[in-house]
């Protein structure tokens, strides 16, 4: 009885620890890499909450910190989160109203039709067409607040303003996804005069991966001009979504030479990201400009850039 005691203990105490260790390695952290910052705690519970966050408020664009307003906030692409301790738990965290706080009248567009728009009056003003269906699928009231603006023209497109947000007309895209929330959130963290230094991306507080999601490439030739027999270097710079160097990019750069021919050069990046391209060359003809297009890919990501140089003498 007494071994079988003891070993129920043991099992007891294993499990125990097991479930220690596994709360530990769930912290209520998430980096995201597109941006390169951290969400947590009750921002995070409010942003998982919302199964569009990624779509209605985008990615955070800041850590979480106490702005020159005085509040606790978290800068997202298209919001901006605010920590009010004194509501109950579940209200803790409130929407800036942006679309408040940025609105300036461009003046109005006498757009009226009593059988595809509602009027709210409490301010005053309709939501109509595909602004309203968008409105009413995304949580209407409750997540952009009321209609601030009848449709206006800013930044060349067509708008309507929120308290709480900024939708658009995108044409360009595809029926169904042309409206669109605004990116008021860079628009008032500029506006306050916050410290860029904010945007800056940081590490994961879970020491989780950086995950690379698209690739930034840029190329410069060390000669801008050249004899007509000489030699050249060209340097490729490969950086991540947020301006970090990416290592091991292969690179193609393809030189197009006056005659018609082109000639390939395959490098790697190295751990600062830079690749470095050595060219010699005879007799080209003077005045002539050449074109290097350059190629760069990681896994399944590609990015491009084209440099050139010319023949001087």
């Amino acid at each position: 009885m007494l071994r079988k005691f003891l070993s129920l203990l043991i099992a007891i105490t294993l499990l125990t620890a097991s479930w220690g260790i596994v709360s530990a390695q769930t912290p209520d952290i998430k980096y995201f890499s597109e941006t390169g910052h951290n969400v947590t705690g009750e921002f995070l519970t409010f942003y998982n909450s919302n199964p569009n966050a990624t779509f209605l408020y985008g990615y955070p664009i800041t850590e979480q910190f106490l702005s020159k307003d005085g509040k606790t906030v978290q800068y997202f692409q298209r919001a901006r989160f605010e920590y009010v301790a004194e509501n109950p738990a579940g209200q803790r965290v409130q929407l800036t109203l942006l679309g408040r706080q940025t609105y300036i009248s461009a003046g109005a567009l006498n757009v009226d039709n009593p059988f595809a728009c509602r009027l709210y009056a409490e301010t005053g003003f309709s939501v109509c067409f595909a602004f309203l269906e968008f409105f009413d699928q995304y949580g209407g009231v409750t997540q952009f607040g009321y209609p601030i603006s009848g449709f206006e023209y800013h930044e060349n497109k067509l708008v309507q303003y929120f308290e709480k947000a900024r939708l658009e007309w995108q044409p360009w895209m595809l029926e169904g996804q042309r409206v669109a929330v605004s990116d008021l959130g860079r628009i008032y963290f500029d506006r306050l005069g916050e410290d860029p230094a904010l945007l800056a991306p940081a590490s994961p507080l879970d020491n989780a991966p950086i995950i690379v999601t698209s690739l930034q490439v840029r190329a410069f030739a060390w000669k801008a001009v050249t004899l007509a027999s000489d030699n050249q270097l060209f340097f490729v710079i490969v950086q991540d979504q947020n301006g970090a160097p990416v290592a091991n990019a292969n690179c193609t750069a393809v030189v197009h030479w006056p005659n018609g021919v082109n000639d390939s050069t395959i490098i790697a990046t190295n751990t600062t990201g830079i690749g470095i391209i050595s060219l010699q060359f005879q007799n080209q003809p003077y005045g002539s400009l050449i074109y290097v297009d350059v190629n760069c890919s990681l896994n399944s990501l590609s990015g491009t850039t084209t440099t050139s140089f010319r023949i001087w003498y």
